[in-house]
C-alpha cells in the first residue's frame, strides 16, 4: 500500500513540474480519524472544513466526501477533502489563514493520519 500512496504522489509530482500546465491546483487531503472521535465530532469537523471557502477567498471550489470504495485500498483512511486554487499563490495564502490554522487546531487532534497531495490539474 505504501508503495502504491507512493507511486500517486510521485505521479502527481511530476505532471505539476510539466510546462504547459494552464489547470487549476488541487490540494487533496485525505484523514484517517481516530478511533476515540465521535460520530458527532467528525461531522463537526465535516461541519467546519466546508465553512473555510466562506472564510478564504481564494477557494476556488470545495468537496468533503467519505470513502465508499470497496476496493479494500484506503489504508484506513475514511474522509477526503479536496480543496481547489486558482494557483500556488493561492494555496500558499490558505495554509496560514487563520480559518484554515483554527480548523487545524480544533480537528487536528482527532485525526490518526493525514496525507496531503497537492497537484496541478491538466485541464
Amino acid at each position: 500500500m505504501r508503495s502504491l500512496l507512493l507511486a500517486l504522489a510521485l505521479f502527481c509530482v511530476s505532471c505539476a513540474s510539466q510546462p504547459g500546465h494552464t489547470g487549476h491546483l488541487r490540494h487533496v487531503v485525505l484523514i484517517a480519524f481516530q478511533e476515540s472521535a465521535s460520530a458527532g465530532q467528525i461531522a463537526a469537523a465535516e461541519k467546519s472544513a466546508g465553512e473555510l471557502q466562506d472564510h478564504i477567498p481564494e477557494i476556488l471550489a470545495y468537496e468533503w466526501g467519505t470513502n465508499v470504495s470497496g476496493e479494500e485500498l484506503a489504508a484506513g483512511f475514511t474522509h477526503c477533502l479536496f480543496v481547489t486554487f486558482a494557483d500556488q499563490a493561492g494555496l500558499d495564502s490558505y495554509l496560514p489563514h487563520p480559518a484554515h490554522q483554527a480548523f487545524v487546531g480544533q480537528f487536528g487532534p482527532l485525526f490518526a493520519k493525514v496525507l496531503v497531495v497537492d497537484y496541478l490539474a491538466r485541464d
